[in-house]
């Protein structure tokens, strides 16, 4: 298998959440982006004002890297209209896939109508554009029951919305990565999470991200059936290499 095509090559973190300058880390966005470009990774995933950056530095390399940014990122609490807003945008800069991040704390207070619709006219918008859409749902957040519910919901409403030709461009993805654990819990995805959304999710495909830190967990993902893996560490782990990276 050629597992550098199952990797979405991740930078999320801001300047300050990185400890650093603005000008810093801007360097590092622009050395992720390369990397990506160079190791050939499937995709580079940054922060929505970092979108036309990379657009143009795959261009000027000829490269064919997609450009994945999150919508709504990290708590996915806005109001529709601000979600439709971000995705819109990320567009326009010239992002191939779109991470929502499902409003999976009214999902937990019983508003299904608002998630329903969320991801309705979110995913709408996406495949009108040719985009690749991601619904996030927080699995750190959810008891082992939410998880299958929300994957389950997810599926119906593009099941019920969309032609089966889509399905494989609508996924349900595990965590944020920024999600804080009590006691040092896993925020992301676990073989067990990964196995409740498969089975809950299908026919849609699974984004496993956060907490998939080796080449061994990175193949033991797409052995039980997910088609994307988001990680911070994707030459390490294409290289072998033991990496601490949280997502």
């Amino acid at each position: 298998m050629n597992i550098k095509q199952y990797l979405d090559s991740t930078y999320l973190k801001t300047a300050s959440q990185a400890g650093l300058s603005e000008a810093e880390n801007d360097v590092v966005v622009k050395n992720a982006i390369a990397e990506a470009i160079t190791e050939g990774f499937k995709l580079i995933m940054i922060r929505p004002d970092k979108v036309a950056l990379a657009k143009e530095m795959i261009s000027r390399a000829n490269s064919t890297l997609l450009i994945g940014t999150v919508i709504d990122f990290p708590e996915g609490k806005s109001d529709l209209e601000t979600k439709l807003k971000e995705a819109n945008e990320a567009i326009e800069n010239g992002a191939d896939d779109l991470d929502f991040v499902c409003n999976y704390e009214a999902f937990k207070n019983g508003e299904i109508t608002l998630v329903k619709e969320e991801i309705l006219i979110g995913t709408q918008i996406g495949l009108a554009n040719n985009k690749t859409v991601k619904w996030i749902i927080e699995v750190a957040a959810l008891d082992d029951k939410e998880i299958m519910q929300l994957s389950a919901l997810i599926k119906n409403v593009v099941i019920s919305n969309f032609k089966e030709e889509n399905y494989a461009a609508v996924f349900v993805k595990s965590s944020t990565g920024f999600y804080q654990t009590q006691n040092n819990l896993p925020n992301g995805a676990t073989i067990p999470t990964i196995i409740m959304m498969l089975e809950n999710a299908s026919p849609l495909p699974v984004k496993a991200a956060g907490g998939v830190r080796t080449y061994e967990d990175a193949v033991e993902m797409i052995r039980l059936g997910v088609k994307r893996i988001g990680t911070s560490a994707a030459k390490a782990i294409v290289n072998g290499e033991n990496t601490t990276n949280q997502y």
